[in-house]
């Protein structure tokens, strides 16, 4: 009885059909002739409501089920699909709601719709977290009721289901770069033309319209007589790390996400890089102290752990120990390494306070320094100003902006290089920086 009590719900129609039932009562006090109508009324919707309710607990005579992945990519749309089957003899009217986890901050999902007799359907909806963690979806709530509308049966599936949010791993395979000097073909991700040559030599071949005339093999080509060239290949295996600051100042928030969410995801997408050209990847997250440490490698389950690490960072809003950074890579890196490191600095006092120490990692690396353009100085620069207050606020915008750009000049000034990046064009910069470094043959 119970189970009953907790299945059941009143539709909008039934407190219409019983609010025109009370008012012919209350008429039948002035009108006796109103008092039998009613009494009529009332009987035929008594009748109506005890057959839907055969109709309705008849049974369960509804299945449905939630399908998730197994993870979720964070920032980014996934799809969640609801598989219904509908076992009355009657088309149904459904109105779904599903417990989303509390951190989708979403409180009004609804989905409506009719599902014939004996039939089935797969509806789709979209979820958009905005951070990583392990998640709870509550229970798959479904309201049935027929064409009448006035009772309703609540069917719950699926309470309960755990799913993890992970760093962006959506976009992995669009990515896939088997052969990266030919097959890049995403927008804004730019071939870079090779620089001089590697030290890998590979063959001789004959030459052919377009190959470099520097290569040309004059002993081979006396002893064939044909013009034949020396062919090189890209030297592979190099080491490649990642690094991202945890500090307090990657909690700035960017459309939805932090600056250390950004960060996060734009390494999970280069590191598959990496690995698909053939270098080895390594992580190093740190803030006061380093916190995770993964060995460069190119082995299978390199990603997956890289993954893992980066699904487990999270900020200590502390401020960043370089010192500690500096004297960490220097006992674990023994080999020269390319170094992209993931930070935020918004003012060369900022950058000053640390500058010994990236010149030392510099000295020892190529280091690569990634920080944020802050794009609402940006919008506040490119709006006309009205009156004194707007102009105050474009001056200190533009002084912020102009900093950052003196920045740049400054590390380039001790041969670091750097990128400075809206955080929505993070990935592809970063990507575009690998391939001129690796173009250019400083790595």
């Amino acid at each position: 009885m119970m189970t009953f009590y907790r299945s059941i719900f009143l539709n909008a129609n039934f407190f219409y059909a019983l609010g025109i039932g009370i008012l012919l009562m209350f008429l039948g006090f002035f009108f006796p002739l109103f008092i039998e109508i009613a009494q009529f009324y009332l009987i035929v919707f008594c009748l109506i409501n005890f057959i839907d309710a055969v109709i309705l607990w008849g049974g369960n005579k509804l299945s449905a089920n939630r399908k998730l992945s197994h993870k979720l990519s964070n920032g980014d749309v996934n799809k969640v699909e609801l598989n219904i089957v509908n076992k009355y003899s009657i088309n149904i009217h459904l109105q779904i709601i599903d417990e989303l986890p509390k951190q989708f901050d979403v409180r009004d999902f609804s989905l409506k719709t009719v599902l014939n007799k004996a039939s089935s359907t797969t509806l789709y909806y979209t979820v958009k977290p905005l951070e990583r963690g392990l998640f709870e979806f509550g229970g798959l709530n479904i309201f049935v009721s027929t064409a009448l509308g006035f009772l309703g049966r609540r069917y719950i599936f699926n309470e309960n289901a755990e799913v993890k949010v992970y760093p962006s791993y959506i976009h992995l395979n669009k990515y896939e770069l088997i052969g990266i000097q030919n097959n890049l073909q995403f927008p804004g991700i730019k071939k870079k033309r090779r620089i001089g040559h590697s030290m890998e030599f590979e063959q001789i071949k004959e030459y052919v319209t377009g190959d470099d005339w520097r290569t040309v093999n004059w002993k081979a080509t006396s002893k064939t007589h044909k013009l034949m060239v020396n062919q090189y290949s890209e030297e592979k295996s190099q080491m490649v790390y990642t690094l991202i600051d945890k500090g307090r100042m990657m909690k700035m928030p960017f459309d939805g996400l932090t600056l250390l969410d950004y960060s996060i995801n734009s390494a999970l997408i280069f590191t598959h890089v990496v690995l698909q050209n053939q270098d080895r990847a390594g992580l190093i997250t740190f803030s006061k102290r380093v916190d995770q440490f993964v060995q460069a490698e190119r082995r299978s389950g390199q990603i997956n752990q890289i993954m893992e690490s980066l699904y487990q960072s999270v900020s200590d809003f502390k401020e960043s120990d370089y010192g500690r950074l500096y004297r960490d890579i220097r006992e674990r890196l023994r080999q020269y390494s390319l170094l992209l490191l993931y930070t935020n600095f918004d003012s060369m006092d900022a950058l000053k306070r640390q500058l010994r120490y990236l010149k030392a990692i510099s000295g020892r690396h190529l280091l690569v320094i990634i920080f944020f353009k802050n794009t609402e100085l940006y919008d506040i620069i490119k709006v006309k100003t009205k009156d004194v207050r707007e102009i105050h606020d474009r001056v200190v915008a533009e002084k912020f902006v102009y900093e950052q750009r003196l920045i740049v000049k400054e590390l380039q000034k001790y041969g670091i290089h750097s990128i400075l990046t809206d955080p929505k064009d993070l990935t592809v910069n970063v990507i575009n920086k690998y391939l001129e470094i690796k173009a250019r043959g400083l790595i």
